[in-house]
This record gives C-alpha cells, sequence and structure tokens, in this order.
C-alpha cells in the first residue's frame, strides 16, 4: 500500500497509508448558496533571484494557471492580497502587473475577481492622514480602471498615524466616496500583522467594530461587504448580526469557517461550533485557506446548493485541522503552506515562494501539513504529493 513518510519535531520517522484521490466533480454549474473567493498565492521563477529583499519576478504562466484552476472548481479569486504576499516579498510593480494579468484571466474565464487596495506603493513609513488616504485613492482607481472588484486592506501607515477612531473614518469616508463602485472592506487582525494593532481605533475588537459598523452604515451604498480576519468566530458573528442589508460578511476566519460558513443551514445537532448559529444568517468566504483545498472547498458547497447539511461537514470539515496547521503561529507565515500545498498538488514545478518565503517553515511542520491534507482529502493527485514530499525529505538528510 502507498505510504507517507512523516516526520516528527523530535526526529522521529513515522509512516502513514496514503489516501486514494478524493474524486470530486467540478461543479455544472454555478455555486449558488455561497459566495466563496479563495485568495490566491503567487509563483516565482525557480531559476531567478527571489531572495530576501529582492523585487519579486514571477512565473506569470503558473500563477495564472493557478487563478484557471480556481474557476475552473466554481470559486472566485482574491488576488493581490496577503496570500499574494502583500507586504512580505510582492513589490508594487509586481503588485499591478499582477491585478492586470489577473483581471484579464477573469475576463477570459468569465470568473469573478476581487484585488486588494492599499497604500503600500507608498515608500516612507510614516506619512499624513492626507497622503494615506491619496494612496488609497490611487491604488482604488488603478484597480477600478483594471475591471476588478476592490477590497480596501488594512493599511500599515493609517494604522501607524492615526491618532483615534475620527481618524478611521475620515479616511475610509473620503477614500470610500471616491469609489465608483462598491467595495469589500477587510479587518486583518494583528496575528496577521502585528503591526496593525489597535486598527479601527481601538485594542479591543468590541469598540472597534463599533467604529466598523459606523464606517459601513455611514456609506451602505459604497460597501459590498466586509472580510473578517481576526480567527475570532464570536467577534465575526457579532459584526455579521449587525450589517445593514446587503452587506455580505465574508469570513476570512481560517480557523473556524466550517461553522461560520454553514451557518444556519447546518442543523444545530450536527453544528461544530453551536455558538457560530445565532441565527439563520451565514457568512460568506474570502480565504487563502481556500486557495490550498480549492477542489475540497467547491465540493463542499455544491453539497450546500444541494441542501445536504451532512455532506457538507463531512468534506469541509477534516480540512480545518489542516488549516489550523497552515495558519499556526506565526501566522503571517501561512503563505509558506498554501504554495507548500501547491507545489504537492503540481500547480508549481518547485516549492519556491517570493522573498524566499518558502523557508519560513519547518520540515516537522510541512510533514504535519502533508498528514492532515492526505487525512482530509486534500491532495489532488496524492501520488505526486508523496513523491515530491519524500524527495524534499531526501534533500535533507531524511530517508523516505
Amino acid at each position: 500500500m502507498p505510504h507517507l513518510t512523516l516526520l516528527s519535531a523530535d526526529g522521529a520517522v513515522s509512516t502513514a497509508p496514503l489516501d486514494d484521490a478524493p474524486g470530486y466533480a467540478r461543479p455544472a454549474a454555478p455555486l449558488r448558496s455561497r459566495v466563496a473567493f479563495a485568495a490566491a498565492h503567487v509563483v516565482p521563477k525557480t531559476n531567478a533571484e527571489n531572495t530576501p529583499g529582492q523585487p519579486a519576478d514571477i512565473d506569470w504562466d503558473a500563477t495564472l494557471a493557478f487563478r484557471r484552476h480556481v474557476y475552473g472548481w466554481g470559486l472566485g479569486v482574491a488576488d493581490a492580497m496577503d496570500t499574494a504576499q502583500r507586504n512580505m516579498g510582492l513589490d508594487a510593480a509586481a503588485t499591478r502587473e499582477l491585478i492586470t494579468r489577473s483581471a484579464q484571466v477573469a475576463r477570459e474565464e468569465g470568473g469573478q475577481v476581487v484585488v486588494g487596495v492599499n497604500t503600500d506603493h507608498v515608500d516612507d513609513e510614516r506619512i499624513s492622514l492626507g497622503a494615506v488616504t491619496d494612496a488609497y485613492k490611487q491604488q482604488l482607481h488603478f484597480t477600478e480602471e483594471e475591471g476588478a472588484g476592490p477590497v480596501l486592506m488594512a493599511s500599515r501607515h493609517l494604522a501607524r498615524v492615526a491618532a483615534s477612531a475620527d481618524d478611521y473614518r475620515r479616511v475610509y469616508r473620503e477614500v470610500l466616496s471616491a469609489a465608483t463602485t462598491p467595495v469589500v472592506l477587510h479587518w486583518l487582525g494583528t496575528a496577521f500583522d502585528p503591526q496593525l494593532e489597535g486598527y479601527f481605533g481601538a485594542s479591543d475588537w468590541q469598540t472597534a467594530s463599533d467604529v466598523l459598523l459606523e464606517i459601513i452604515r455611514e456609506n451602505v451604498d459604497k460597501v459590498a461587504g466586509v472580510k473578517m480576519s481576526l480567527l475570532n468566530a464570536e467577534s465575526e458573528v457579532a459584526v455579521r448580526e449587525r450589517l445593514p442589508r446587503g452587506v455580505r460578511m465574508y469570513t476570512g476566519d481560517d480557523f473556524n469557517y466550517v461553522g461560520l460558513i454553514g451557518g444556519g443551514d447546518v442543523p444545530a445537532a450536527e453544528q461544530p461550533q453551536r455558538d457560530l448559529r445565532a441565527t439563520r444568517q451565514h457568512s460568506d468566504a474570502l480565504l487563502g485557506a481556500f486557495a490550498a483545498i480549492t477542489p475540497v472547498a467547491s465540493a463542499a458547497i455544491q453539497a450546500l446548493d444541494a441542501g445536504d447539511a451532512g455532506r457538507y461537514l463531512d468534506i469541509l470539515g477534516p480540512t480545518e485541522q489542516l488549516s489550523r496547521q497552515v495558519f499556526a503561529a506565526p501566522t503571517f507565515y501561512y503563505k509558506t503552506g498554501v504554495a507548500f500545498l501547491s507545489w504537492l498538488n503540481g500547480h508549481q514545478r518547485a516549492f519556491q515562494m517570493v522573498g524566499g518565503l518558502h523557508a519560513a517553515r519547518s520540515l516537522p511542520h510541512l510533514s504535519r501539513v502533508v498528514e492532515l491534507a492526505n487525512a482530509a482529502r486534500a491532495l489532488e493527485q496524492p501520488d505526486l504529493a508523496a513523491s515530491r514530499w519524500h524527495a524534499l525529505l531526501l534533500l535533507n538528510g531524511v530517508d523516505a
């Protein structure tokens, strides 16, 4: 029987049976019950100087092929966001080119794409509130011109200069007034970026969420949704239940997405996190985890489309443990796990990342990712995944 060789933190080697390919089918029609975006990563050229501090040199064929893969499973693409290494290796020029190319692929595939709008093209670390607003507007207008949906990301510049919640209200009010299409607001927690401490004017989520909701209500015609990435299901449900009608909640909670997405469609007796079912509402999805498990995510939503909550839980439930491993502290290195699974599943030729970020996780950590991906049926080509993983072990002196 085919097997996986596994490596523990103390150096012990063990084996586990390699499961068969899951055999999930691509959807025959658009997904209906949930809107789901996979936050996609970028693939570097294997022969380029993608070392720390160097401009990103991207393998565009592989990077865009991965987006076509996502569209083929009925999911949308969230691009040029933190999964694509914004503020962690993806420079401003590469970001602009990624947005242009990704928007073109979306048009060719008939897919839905949203992209990150930030202030990160400004080199100065500390700028005025007016300069923050102008920087946001510059990226916003570029995104709109390219035909992609804007996601207004949390800005490190704004977090540094804002002295109060009123400063957040002012900047968001001015930026949203300039938008010509509704945007998604992104609340990124400190687990993903410690430099965003106190975003929306407070360190506790209850106070900060009041400010976020005030911004949304004052600009409701300009806000299509909010993506919450606090890794705190309680905060997401609390905000979700207070959103104005027509504003979607996109879960960015890579620890608790099964219950948040399932919501009221999952019977209370089967709900793995019953406190997430305060009403019959649910969260939609904008997740880096869904880039790592695209076919599984699609199959689970197809089950919801068919009214089969039990199958939804059977398919998606096991992936949450995998996602918790990929997003384990320090959480901002989760991109390494996404790229690693992309490589195992045959979507890129080498396990490499821009900025050399593929070195951010240990072999035992990656071994646990392999083990959990196998258990969650997230290895699209198990034999290929096993072969590549064992080759990596051998390269590092571990007999496989």
